[in-house]
């Protein structure tokens, strides 16, 4: 794989433009404080960047060699300084847009761990209450995908804190 071949704009036919040549994925981390209100990482991102001044999560382009899921843990971990260590998948949304697709992982986390901007391209890395996020201002894309991506861990909580899904170590 060439480092960062995914990197590059593609042209929708609407006329937008959206970043990554082969797609691009993200993870999505949620945990519970010890009052069981359910949080998620959030990145703030830097002015610079497309769409800077609003908060998502980690993510980008996905490279052509890699899976969608190699790409989003890829991109946490340019993105974000601190250990990932092991996740749960509890569910993943896909946006097609037939010529370019965006894939968010949900990763459950068995606690709160400290995280901090990993590169330039995060001003600040917050663990955001659920209740709380849509108080911010919020990525466009991330804004309008969150009532789906809020039910899918939503349903992935109930009745079994640890959730459906595949464990792994990031």
């Amino acid at each position: 794989m060439l480092e960062g071949d995914g990197n590059g704009w593609v042209s929708l036919p609407d006329g937008s433009r959206r970043w990554g040549v082969y797609g691009a994925a993200g993870l999505l981390l949620y945990a519970t404080d010890v009052a069981g209100t359910g949080h998620v990482l959030l990145q703030h991102r830097a002015g610079w960047t497309h769409m800077g001044g609003t908060w998502g999560i980690p993510g980008g382009a996905r490279n052509r060699d890699e899976t969608p899921l190699e790409a989003a843990v890829r991109e946490f971990r340019e993105e974000i300084a601190g250990d990932l260590g092991e996740y749960t998948l509890v569910g993943v949304h896909e946006q097609d847009l037939q010529v370019w697709r965006y894939d968010t992982f949900l990763a459950r986390v068995a606690e709160m761990t400290p995280f901090r901007p990993g590169n330039t391209e995060s001003k600040e890395v917050r663990w955001v209450p659920v209740d709380r996020l849509e108080a911010l201002p919020l990525l466009p894309a991330f804004r309008t995908a969150w009532p789906r991506l809020s039910a899918d861990l939503s349903a992935s909580s109930d009745g079994n804190p640890g959730g459906p899904g595949t464990s792994a170590t990031g």
